[in-house]
Order: structure tokens, then C-alpha cells, then sequence
């Protein structure tokens, strides 16, 4: 125990002196998470409407003060002909636009329901889903409230409810994706160098011939990383709370212990990747570019592994990012205690125990082995 105790101290202090690797372990994650969480954001707000009001009454302006009075729309341009709603879209300067018909207010108030048209600009088919939707919502709402003749036939009228994310904010879907993301890669990074310098550096073989175990020179290097790297999280969990207001309707204690395994499964990873790797170059490589992808694409971080193919949802298993974001959205979004995150956490704990277990056989006694 004192030689396993004596070598974290040596990787503490080689950490703590090396300027460049405190920037990357706390600048980059603090960077990233404010970057990506203002960045990455699906959200309607300010967008540019084209109205071709064929009507002129008074309902069609009260419409158009609906709209541009809402926080998700302004009336930019208003039109005589469809072209020049095309005009808008092509000149980018409206996303969607809204063709009134003839007689619209007093079709509306004698109940006879008129056609109102939403055009939307398609070359982003998302933007232009959420949009339409927006823009649907908004005129629904203004039209039910303005019409005073309600037909003898009974209505069905379905009344949505958003349970956990009433205000559908984006940023309750990106802030555990990108909590799971920074922590790997930076975990992974960080790690991923540590073996690989000192076959670099000729120093593998000082470690090798000293009394030290293979395990000792594992969790010699991780344990350093792995403190640090839970700090790092609890600085990005505490900005998602205060700077996005995300909440925190789980156990804090349950949150603190997965971010301990999921930044231990990320230290895992990256020691592995460093026990195979001859050169820092390679480990860097592997672990930037082999893991950004398929944690992007393939943890339901983006897009919903639902819609995958059968091949890549059973891929996506691998990925321990995907487990971490469940275990995240869960405590945090949903409250839901450890009768429902266990399953993902047994995974992350699988998945930690088979990397280090890996990474300790991978440590040869000699390094031409």
C-alpha cells in the first residue's frame, strides 16, 4: 500500500505542474459545456414570418398581432402574392409563411371555419416541423378564442400535456448528452496519454523493474484522474443547474455516485486505449476520434435510438455514454430512484469492471511483449 499510495502522490503532483493538462481537464469541459449548452438549442425564438393577408379585415391584423406579439415569431415581411413569400425564404430572411384567405373575419365569426395556410421553409425539414407547429399552436389558439358561433354538433377537442419538460426547453435533452460526452472524452483523453508517455519517455521500464504490481500502476494512474474528473463533473452538473436551470428532482447522493462511475468507466477506457497504444500520437488519435463519433451518434444523445436500425441499437449497448445519459435524465429530470437506474448502472459497472480488467492484463512485464 505505501508504493501505491507513494505513486498517486508522484501523479498528483506530476498533474498539478503541468499547466497545459489542468487546461484541458477544467478549462475545456467548462468551455464546452457553456458552448454546446447555448449552441446546441432547437428552441423557436425570433423567427421571421411572410403574411399574405388576402383578407385586410380586422381579425386578420388581430391574427398578425398574435403572432408578432408572441416570443417565437415577428412579422417580417408582409406580401401581396405567394412569390414573394418563395422571395423570403429564398433571401433567408423568413422561415415560414402564413396566407390568410378572403373573408376571414367573417368566415370566422359565422363559424364557418376558413383555410388558413402555413408555409414552411423546408431545407431544414426539423426547424421547419417545429415551426409549423409553433405557428399551428398560436393561430388554434387565437381562432378558438375569437370565434363566436360554435356549431349544435359536439367537439372532441385533445388537450396536450407535457409531463417532466412542460415548457419543452431543449436544453433538458442537452445538457445530460453533454455531460455524458465531455466527461469520456476528457477522461478518456487524459488517461489514454498516461502509459503511452512514459513508453515515450523510457520510463516504462524504471516502473516495470520497480517493486510495483501491474494493478499498482493502473490505479497508481487513475486514481488522480479519477478524483479530478469527479470534480469536473460536479463543476458541469452545478453550471447545468444555475446557468440552464436544469433540475434536481432525484437523490444528490445517487447523482454523486454516478458521476464517480461514470467517470471511472471513462478513466478505464482511456488507460486501455493507453496499454495498447505504443505512442501518445495513437492513444490521442483512438480515443478523440474513435470515441466522439459513436458517442454522438450512437448514445441517444442527438438522434433516438429508437429509429436505429436493429444492428446499430444493439451497437449502442457498447456505448457508455448512452447509460450514463439515462442515469442523468432519470435523477435529474424525472426523480426516479435506484429501483429504476439500475439497470444502467449495472451496465456501467460491467463495463468499468471488463475495461480495467482488460487494461491490467494489457500491462505486460516487459514492454516487447
Amino acid at each position: 500500500m505505501k508504493q501505491y499510495l507513494a505513486f498517486v502522490k508522484k501523479e498528483f503532483r506530476h498533474i498539478l505542474r503541468d499547466k497545459r493538462t489542468l487546461l484541458i481537464l477544467f478549462g475545456m469541459p467548462v468551455a464546452q459545456i457553456l458552448i454546446f449548452g447555448f449552441a446546441l438549442n432547437n428552441e423557436v425564438e425570433n423567427a421571421g414570418v411572410a403574411i399574405y393577408d388576402m383578407s385586410g379585415d380586422y381579425e386578420s391584423v388581430l391574427l398578425q398581432n398574435r403572432l408578432e406579439n408572441s416570443e417565437q415569431f415577428f412579422i417580417e415581411r408582409e406580401c401581396q402574392t405567394t412569390e414573394c413569400i418563395e422571395e423570403a425564404f429564398r433571401q433567408s430572411k423568413a422561415r415560414i409563411g402564413i396566407i390568410l384567405p378572403q373573408n376571414f373575419g367573417s368566415d370566422l365569426l359565422n363559424g364557418q371555419k376558413p383555410e388558413i395556410k402555413i408555409v414552411s421553409d423546408a431545407s431544414d425539414p426539423n426547424q421547419a416541423q417545429v415551426l409549423t407547429s409553433y405557428a399551428t399552436a398560436i393561430i388554434l389558439t387565437h381562432v378558438k378564442g375569437r370565434a363566436t358561433i360554435v356549431q349544435n354538433a359536439p367537439i372532441v377537442s385533445a388537450i396536450p400535456r407535457m409531463i417532466f419538460n412542460p415548457e419543452l426547453k431543449s436544453v433538458y435533452m442537452f445538457v445530460p448528452g453533454v455531460m455524458g460526452l465531455i466527461l469520456l472524452l476528457v477522461g478518456a483523453m487524459m488517461t489514454s496519454l498516461t502509459i503511452a508517455r512514459e513508453k515515450e519517455l523510457g520510463t516504462m521500464e524504471l516502473l516495470l523493474v520497480s517493486p510495483l504490481y501491474s494493478w499498482h500502476i493502473i490505479f497508481g494512474k487513475v486514481t488522480p484522474y479519477w478524483l479530478l474528473s469527479f470534480f469536473n463533473a460536479m463543476v458541469i452538473v452545478t453550471l447545468g443547474i444555475i446557468v440552464f436551470d436544469m433540475p434536481m428532482n432525484g437523490s444528490a447522493a445517487l447523482l454523486i455516485g454516478s458521476c464517480l462511475l461514470f467517470s471511472l468507466t471513462a478513466l478505464a477506457l482511456g488507460i486501455f486505449i493507453s496499454a495498447k497504444a505504443n505512442s501518445q500520437m495513437t492513444a490521442m488519435f483512438v480515443s478523440m476520434m474513435g470515441l466522439l463519433l459513436p458517442t454522438i451518434l450512437l448514445s441517444g444523445f442527438v438522434f433516438p435510438i429508437e429509429n436505429m436500425p436493429i444492428v446499430l441499437q444493439v451497437v449502442s449497448n457498447i456505448i457508455p455514454a448512452k447509460w450514463f445519459i439515462m442515469i442523468i435524465k432519470g435523477l435529474m429530470i424525472k426523480g426516479s430512484g435506484m429501483t429504476v437506474i439500475w439497470k444502467p448502472v449495472a451496465v456501467l459497472v460491467f463495463i468499468t469492471l471488463l475495461l480495467g480488467v482488460a487494461a491490467i492484463k494489457s500491462v505486460k512485464p516487459r514492454l516487447n511483449e
